[in-house]
């Protein structure tokens, strides 16, 4: 798959969450995406030390400013399983202001990352894209081991 890009449709495929009366729930991309603005934010994996403390606890208290911004929904996708992601989620006060959502292959949007000479599993980049309508916006990806991405404040002077 080619790397996704400015311009580009957003990718879809199935994704996995629980919903807040913790029944689990399958939607696609494009059902989450089509006809809103949206920020996807993607980490290589839940309880990642970088993801847990620097950058994720930025977008929660930033969520009113993005949305007053125009975006109607931030989405969170990992690599875990739902349970992982519900755990994580629970360990933010105000995470029903992101919707953390599990992509186990991390292959849906093309960006899975080998990391298996330093741990056991398919991981992902780290990444933020905005969409609006299916199309991507601002697209930010790290490569590599770099684990960093666009943190809220970046994306709130894109907007």
């Amino acid at each position: 798959m080619a790397p996704i890009t400015v311009g580009d449709t957003v990718p879809d495929g199935t994704l996995h969450w629980f919903d807040e009366n913790d029944e689990l729930q399958k939607l696609s991309i494009h059902s989450v995406a089509a006809g809103k603005k949206i920020l996807i934010i993607g980490v290589p994996g839940a309880f990642n030390p970088i993801f847990s403390v620097q950058h994720l606890p930025g977008f929660i208290p930033s969520a009113e400013k993005l949305k007053f911004k125009g975006v109607d929904e931030i989405v969170l996708i990992g690599v875990n399983d739902s349970f992982v992601m519900k755990a994580w989620a629970k360990r933010y006060p105000d995470h029903s202001r992101v919707k953390f959502l599990a992509d186990e292959s991390s292959r849906i949007l093309g960006l899975e990352l080998d990391l298996s000479e330093k741990a056991p599993a398919v991981h992902s980049h780290g990444y933020a894209f905005l969409l609006e309508d299916l199309k991507v916006k601002v697209a930010n990806v790290k490569q590599g081991g770099d684990f960093t991405i666009s943190d809220a404040e970046e994306i709130l002077e894109s907007l």
